[in-house]
């Protein structure tokens, strides 16, 4: 029997298959041993379904000193309420509570009507909370996806948000019931990035949880997702086409299981090809998930970077976007927040580039996409990041690739360092 694939792509990654985010675990169970309350955020594709997943896990409580058995864990993603209504946001809850408290049949009947008179609301889940209190137990909410409690719908406007927002705050805070309680909530985007605008006589709604960001994967930690592989070698050939980026590095992993089985000798076209192929939507997805200006800083640095690339050959200029980037510092650091772009310091200035070679070539095969409609709508976008006559380099910089698409380098050549190091220590698993 051929061995099963440990790489898993396109869903969470169970906690048994979890590696890495030793200090990031760390912190979480601190809070929860605090009852304090916690905010991981991170792009798409970072890990945190899969890190509230290995929170939940009865090992993980084992290995940080803590006993599962005296709390009530609960978790699920904003997602799965749709549209999103504070009412339904805390009737989930007390469900999930309910389905937690087998045996504890007085407790569920007591939810139960609760759940039945309808509109489920804070003070409903404090007096469960006293009850817990009672039983020497508490709450620890994992709640997936929050940004989703943070937009408005056609059921849940600007009011009912701030309301919401204030309720989450106040049980989390200023209740007596709330010593028995930490929650943990993960969205695409830091939370003061996210929400209604501010009350300034209040505090802010978010001001009782530690932030904490999940980064793209070291070195160390590549390693440990790819032990199973032996593959050393590859080590940095797959940190230049991934960047560290925790689906994209599943990916990878997934693919070259499959033909280390399959294969004699894995041949890098094939992996290069499907690893492309199967990562298109993530790339998608980034992209869409970034605003215009900061689309436009992706295409200005993937051309720059294209340039290169070119070697002596006359082409197009991009000299100047270095001002343009010193002027969008913003901007780039919360690309490179999300995982899209890293900045190293050459003589006092920041250098910015892309974390995956392959995203770099994405962006350059989106441009190849455009059209001169597209550049018109974008004009304003252009004007408002660049001079005129820095608008000119880059629309021509454009131009010049819709009509030279056969000197862009092969795919083979954005892969450089992977199609040296491919053949060399291929160890099959468990060989």
């Amino acid at each position: 029997m051929l061995q099963q694939n440990p790489f898993i792509v396109g869903k969470a990654v169970p906690p048994e298959h979890f590696v890495g985010r030793t200090s990031e675990i760390a912190a979480a169970f601190d809070q929860i041993y605090n009852r304090s309350h916690l905010a991981i955020w991170g792009g798409s594709g970072m890990g945190k379904t899969s890190f509230l997943q290995k929170l939940e896990s009865p090992q993980a409580w084992l290995d940080h000193g803590m006993d599962s058995s005296q709390a009530v864990i609960v978790r699920f993603s904003c997602e799965s309420i749709a549209p999103f209504t504070p009412s339904d946001f805390w009737g989930e809850i007390l469900s999930f509570i309910k389905d937690k408290l087998a045996g504890q049949s007085a407790l569920q009947t007591e939810i139960d009507a609760i759940l039945q008179a309808g509109k489920p609301a804070k003070d409903n889940l404090r007096q469960i909370l006293r009850k817990l209190k009672a039983q020497d137990k508490y709450l620890v909410l994992l709640i997936d996806d929050f940004h989703v409690a943070l937009h408005t719908n056609q059921e849940y406007d600007e009011d009912a948000m701030q309301r919401f927002l204030s309720e989450c705050r106040n049980l989390a805070v200023h209740s007596a019931e709330g010593q028995h309680l930490s929650m943990i909530v993960t969205s695409l985007k830091r939370l003061n990035e996210l929400g209604p605008k501010l009350n300034p006589n209040a505090s802010p709604w978010y001001n009782h949880y530690l932030f904490l960001r999940l980064k793209i994967f070291n070195n160390s930690e590549i390693d440990d997702i790819f032990k199973t592989l032996r593959i050393p070698d590859l080590r940095e050939a797959i940190k230049e086409i991934t960047g560290g980026h925790p689906s994209l590095l599943q990916t990878s992993g997934f693919l070259l299981h499959r033909d280390l089985l399959t294969a004699n000798a894995p041949n890098v076209d094939k992996f290069v090809s499907d690893f492309e192929s199967v990562t298109q939507q993530i790339f998608q997805n980034i992209w869409e998930r970034c605003s215009e200006v900061e689309q436009t800083l992706l295409m200005l640095m993937a051309l720059s970077a294209l340039k290169g690339r070119l070697h002596k050959q006359k082409q197009f200029d991009v000299s100047g976007i270095e001002l343009i980037f010193s002027q969008r510092e913003g901007e780039l650091i919360k690309l490179e927040e999300q995982g899209v772009v890293t900045h190293s310091v050459h003589e006092e200035k920041n250098i910015y580039s892309f974390t995956s070679s392959t995203m770099e070539r994405w962006v350059i095969q989106e441009i190849r996409r455009t059209d001169e409609q597209w550049l018109q709508a974008r004009e304003k976008v252009f004007l408002n990041l660049m001079s005129r006559q820095q608008m000119n380099k880059f629309t021509t910089a454009i131009k010049w690739l819709w009509k030279n698409q056969d000197k862009i380098p092969k795919i083979m050549e954005w892969f450089g360092k992977l199609v040296a190091a491919f053949p060399k220590g291929f160890i099959l698993p468990n060989n």
